[in-house]
């Protein structure tokens, strides 16, 4: 799955985590441009973006990413 493929996916959970259709993640977004980003919304993030790409996550993996775009990569390591 292609870079671009993983962050249309990513947009589509965050839209539901957030349920905000209008909501828009560029590979810059970090947690702090999205107000209601917090650490329910981060634990939902995780299981939902699981869901979505049919993996597991580590925890451990996930609390360094900086942004959306670290996340991407993170999830074209482990998809691919």
């Amino acid at each position: 799955m292609e870079n671009r493929e993983i962050l249309s996916v990513l947009i589509d959970v965050f839209k539901e985590v957030f349920d905000d259709e209008e909501l828009v993640l560029t590979r810059e977004t970090t947690a702090n441009d999205i107000e209601e980003w917090d650490s329910l919304n981060q634990i939902k993030l995780i299981v939902e973006s699981e869901r979505a790409f049919n993996i597991r996550l580590k925890s451990r993996d996930i609390n360094i990413l900086e942004n959306i775009g670290e996340m991407v990569d993170h999830l074209s390591k482990v998809i691919n």
